[in-house]
């Protein structure tokens, strides 16, 4: 039987040394900064360790979102709308605390037992969804070659 918890750990304990990438979300300003202009930005909210498909932290387990560099807002000439979006959004980063060019993770969803994608509890076994296609592997193993590829 897999234990989510055990596994985590295990993964915690041998990512020892391994970079962490932040994790954001957007934070609004508060009403009376909006008044004078104040925009949103996207915050650091945490650290994790990127496992594919995974972000493992120290306490919590989020599913990836989007990745993208934070960049300052420059004035571009943009053809295609989502260029200009994900030129807004690294922008948002930068106001936000991150630093030109970090790589940064925003729109990830932990992962629970309400919204427990992209893990799959299969009997006793725990699967993790690796493809957009469904593929699914088990846990342990996708953690054990995610972790020698992060440690390499």
């Amino acid at each position: 039987m897999d234990d989510l918890d055990a596994l985590l750990a295990d993964a915690r304990a041998r990512l020892d040394g391994v970079a962490k990438v932040r994790i954001g979300a957007v934070r609004e300003p508060r009403r009376i900064r909006r008044a004078f202009g104040a925009r949103p930005v996207i915050a650091p909210v945490a650290d994790a360790w990127h496992l594919g498909v995974l972000l493992v932290g120290e306490a919590d387990l989020w599913a990836t979102g989007s990745v993208l560099r934070a960049a300052e807002e420059v004035r571009r000439g943009y053809t295609a709308e989502s260029q200009r979006e994900r030129a807004a959004i690294r922008g948002m980063a930068f106001r936000g605390g991150f630093a030109e060019g970090e790589t940064f993770h925003y729109d990830a969803r932990a992962v629970d037992d309400e919204h427990p994608d992209p893990l799959v509890r299969q009997g006793d076994r725990i699967l993790v969804r690796w493809s957009p296609a469904g593929f699914l592997a088990p846990l342990e193993a996708y953690l054990d070659e995610r972790i020698q590829l992060a440690r390499d």
